[in-house]
């Protein structure tokens, strides 16, 4: 069963179209030095921001995430398939996306993934539109909430 597996194409996206009437980014490249483009890296940002990256293999990917004052919690995504609507990895994503965020101060800070998360939805070459939420959940116990939002042309990850 294993072999069938990986021989059967996931045909999950194969009919998605990615609408024209919304602002829908590429990720950028990282590549398999894993270094991000100075570009991004050294940009100065003075607003809440997200950034989404392509790691090593479709599928695959990490992010930063740019906030002002926050207290100590953690973040975590969640995506969607825009046309649809349906949420993507939803039993693995906010797992696998989590870090540790505290910010004291009014001056915008950038955290980041250290290693990748996957979307499982879909296959290599075949390109769909996702939205990605930045929820935030309080070390305090408090609610949890959406920090921010962003669409991004996406691709899942080829079992």
């Amino acid at each position: 069963m294993f072999w069938i597996e990986q021989e059967t194409p996931d045909t999950w996206a194969h009919n998605l179209k990615i609408p024209k009437n919304i602002q829908i980014e590429d990720p950028a490249d990282i590549g398999i030095d894993e270094n991000k483009p100075d570009s991004l890296t050294n940009r100065v940002v003075k607003q809440t921001e997200f950034q989404l990256y392509n790691s090593f293999q479709p599928g695959l990917y990490k992010y930063d995430f740019w906030i002002g004052k926050i207290e100590s919690g953690s973040i975590y995504l969640k995506a969607f398939e825009i046309t649809q609507n349906l949420a993507l990895s939803a039993d693995r994503l906010p797992k696998s996306s989590s870090i540790s965020i505290y910010n004291p101060t009014d001056s915008i800070i950038k955290f980041g993934t250290n290693s990748d998360f996957t979307i499982y939805e879909g296959d290599w070459g075949d390109s769909y539109a996702g939205r990605f939420e930045v929820w935030f959940k309080p070390d305090n116990g408090a609610k949890e909430r959406k920090l921010y939002s962003k669409n991004y042309k996406i691709e899942g990850w080829m079992r």
